[in-house]
């Protein structure tokens, strides 16, 4: 494989003197932060920091919840069957779980339904719905999807099962008829954060159910883990309502009162009192989504919700060696599709690679790898008889569901967000999809710039990196997507030592002085720096703890390489 695509860097300018002087009660690193996040004076840093609650969140302000809260009060009371229809993937295993809890504690005759990502596809299927209208349920509540399932709910109607969709997805041009649809995407929705997670807006769901039944408001804590587990997973940004959900969720993680999670934990080789946000986006969302890329996520779910200490022990067990699986599988997919894309047009500005060996689980991730690695949209699929099957992955300057939505008369189904998305098309209409989504990149990114831009939040010298500093930044917590952890730059760094690790020997390992102060340096899949090496560096990095074997040591954990000057 050829190195990584240049990345340009980007280092926010000094933070005004009015500012500095406005935030002096925080430490001045602190304040360059604050300010390069847009929280410029003491009210607004102090909201984030202490990531306070939106002041305007009552879930009734969603469209549709009065709706959704009143059929579901009948459902409890009137002993109807009641089934949460969930996604395959994290965000959709979590805001499941949470629902079966609410409902259960509710009173409710509640269980779950995750559809087989290989025998049934994403989302609502009209056999699914037959089938449970055939088990005499009443009313399915569909979340983390459903808010494209136009002809799925019209089926439901027709068969006169209930349907609430709580979904989170953008919609299409045309709504389902159900009995509520629940979306901060609505056009038109009156509630203020428009980037919750499928389980955000489940957790608003249950908040408003809770609240209209009067139960103990300690049942909303007890979900709180769940929030955020399918909130970082999702990749949503970790600003505003999010930051709040995540953080409140962290704190019940690191006391784990759910038997899944501490054995997920444990297997993860995780310590549950230090986990962050980033252990969830690394560790443990991988292993949740692995039992649905591979086979069933049924298995998370279960998971998540047993209270029997040996099932959870087993289940932690098995989704750890499936996850191991998926990384190889993978792998061998990565470089499969990197070949098949380049070999018939290197220059495209949307790379494209379809196969019938392909894992249909684990597409979303060759596609993510390549487009992170070439930083253009990509799109890797499986093609299966008369269905092809592919997940979507792009870049901010093109948005892969708007594409999507210019070519929907070639499309079986489709759904998902500006920067990832899914499609099943007829396999003879592949070559005319292909065709047309080349000619929508070519025309939106034709004559740019293409380079990822990566950001840094100061320029420090080496030995200004004190210890107490990771104090500070721990403050930023929980950080991930939209809320990125500080990044700083150091310029003429000498190195002392690298070499290559890992199991594929892909990532770089060093040690680096500015003369007056050492630090250990890990770059991940920066080995291909090992044989040409630069004495002297220009780092974009990353100040961390490195915990191992029981030893803590500083580490720089460095996003970008350049040679100094």
């Amino acid at each position: 494989m050829n190195p990584p695509i240049e990345k340009r860097w980007h280092i926010h300018p000094p933070l005004p003197p009015q500012v500095d002087q406005a935030l002096s009660g925080y430490p001045p690193v602190l304040r360059q932060i604050l300010y390069n996040r847009g929280y410029p004076t003491p009210e607004t840093a102090r909201r984030f920091l202490e990531a306070q609650p939106l002041a305007d969140d009552n879930p009734l302000a969603l469209t549709d919840m009065p709706a959704a809260v009143e059929r579901l009060q009948r459902a409890i009371q009137g002993g109807e069957r009641v089934v949460i229809y969930g996604d395959y993937d994290a965000d959709g295993v979590t805001a499941t779980a949470l629902m079966l809890e609410t409902l259960r504690a509710l009173g409710g005759d509640v269980r779950g339904y995750i559809p087989h990502r290989f025998d049934e596809g994403y989302g609502l299927n009209r056999e699914a719905i037959s089938a449970l209208k055939e088990e005499n349920v009443a009313l399915i509540v569909a979340v983390d999807c459903g808010i494209r399932s136009l002809e799925e709910a019209a089926h439901a109607r027709k068969l006169g099962v209930d349907l609430i969709i709580c979904d989170h997805h953008h919609p299409g041009d045309e709504l389902p008829v159900a009995v509520a649809v629940i979306d901060p995407k609505r056009a038109g929705d009156a509630y203020p954060e428009k980037n919750l997670a499928g389980v955000g807006v489940a957790f608003k769901l249950a908040s408003a159910l809770v609240a209209r039944l009067k139960a103990p408001a300690d049942l909303l804590a007890g979900v709180l883990d769940l929030v955020a587990l399918g909130t970082v997973a999702d990749l949503v940004p970790l600003t505003g309502e999010n930051r709040s959900l995540v953080r409140r969720g962290l704190q019940r993680i690191r006391q784990p009162q759910r038997q899944g999670l501490a054995s997920l934990i444990g297997v993860a080789g995780l310590q549950a009192r230090r986990v962050t946000a980033t252990d969830i986006g690394f560790a443990l969302g991988p292993r949740l989504n692995a039992a649905g890329r591979l086979d069933t996520a049924l298995d998370a779910l279960t998971l998540l919700t047993t209270n029997d200490i040996y099932e959870a022990g087993r289940l932690a067990q098995q989704l750890d060696v499936q996850n191991r699986k998926r990384q190889g599988i993978t792998r061998a997919i990565q470089e499969k599709a990197e070949t098949l894309a380049l070999q018939d047009d290197p220059e495209a500005l949307l790379l494209f690679a379809a196969h019938e060996e392909f894992n249909a689980g684990v597409v979303g991730l060759a596609a993510s790898r390549l487009a992170e690695r070439y930083y253009r949209p990509a799109v890797v699929a499986q093609i299966e008889g008369e269905y092809t099957r592919a997940s979507c992955r792009s870049i901010p300057e093109f948005h892969i569901t708007k594409a999507l939505d210019a070519c929907s008369d070639l499309l079986e189904k489709y759904g998902g967000h500006a920067a990832a998305a899914g499609f099943t098309v007829r396999t003879e209409r592949l070559p005319e999809l292909v065709a047309r989504l080349k000619e929508l990149a070519a025309a939106q990114l034709g004559g740019q710039d293409l380079r990822p831009t990566l950001t840094a939040d100061l320029e420090i010298p080496l030995a200004a990196l004190k210890p107490e500093l990771l104090d500070y930044l721990d403050w930023l917590q929980p950080t991930g997507y939209g809320n990125p952890q500080a990044a700083f730059v150091s310029r003429g760094v000498r190195v002392l030592s690298a070499r290559t690790v890992g199991q594929e020997r892909n990532h770089l390992k060093l040690v680096v002085s500015d003369g007056k102060i050492t630090f250990d340096a890990i770059a991940f899949r920066q080995g291909h720096w090992a044989d040409n090496l630069p004495p002297r560096v220009d780092l974009l990095y990353r100040f961390e703890i490195n915990e191992y074997r029981g030893q803590q040591r500083l580490q720089l954990n460095v996003r970008d390489i350049k040679p100094a000057g």
